[in-house]
């Protein structure tokens, strides 16, 4: 207990709430078990959850390592490959979290789906890049780099739907809990407007 104790005072010193750092360690967890799991090829929550950390929590330094440390973990079990390629890989998964911090700024509710679709296409267009960059099974030229992303398109669509899906689950769930908890005397509708009005207010206290 004493352990425990310290812990949150040293999370609350740092400004971190520790409600802010177990639903971090949460959205870890769950991109953990969902990529050990069995799943279909490119079908995980860790690009939503970089989303989701980018939107929800205060700490720009947490949000990005959620995706992070949840790609390092199970890449311990499921084993490494290139570096250049890992790199790649983990940029392009850490970046939603930071492009979700932009959106924050403005109205989550309409960047939302942009925000999701794009990081989707960002990961497809440079991770391919980089397997035809750094690996031998595309020739190096225009030719198999054309093959690389033609070879690609069907993950694409996992990329994409597993992005949606996922994205749709964590939000849903949070928006759900949130007018679940709001007060009794506030409506659905205005609880949520108090939500999306406080996100700007949070992100400018922390300037």
């Amino acid at each position: 207990m004493a352990l425990i104790a310290r812990i949150r005072r040293a999370t609350c010193i740092h400004g971190l709430a520790p409600a802010e750092l177990s639903l971090a360690m949460s959205l870890v967890a769950l991109d953990i078990v969902a990529r050990l799991a069995p799943h279909a090829p490119n079908v995980t929550p860790i690009a939503a959850s970089a989303v989701f950390a980018g939107m929800v929590l205060r700490s720009r330094a947490l949000a990005l390592a959620v995706p992070l440390a949840a790609m390092l973990v199970s890449d311990l079990v499921v084993g490494a490959y290139d570096w250049r390629i890992m790199g790649v890989v983990y940029a392009a998964l850490a970046l939603p979290a930071l492009l979700a911090r932009w959106g924050r700024a403005l109205r989550p509710v309409v960047v939302l789906a942009p925000l999701v679709l794009f990081s989707s296409l960002l990961f497809f267009a440079t991770t391919n890049f980089a397997v035809w960059a750094f690996s031998s099974m595309y020739a190096h030229d225009l030719h198999g780099l054309v093959h690389c992303y033609v070879a690609a398109l069907p993950f694409l669509y996992n990329t994409v739907a597993g992005d949606v899906l996922w994205t749709t689950l964590l939000f849903g769930s949070w928006w759900s809990a949130k007018f679940l908890l709001a007060p009794a005397a506030g409506s659905v509708p205005n609880a949520a407007n108090r939500y999306w009005r406080l996100l700007p207010s949070i992100r400018h206290a922390r300037a």
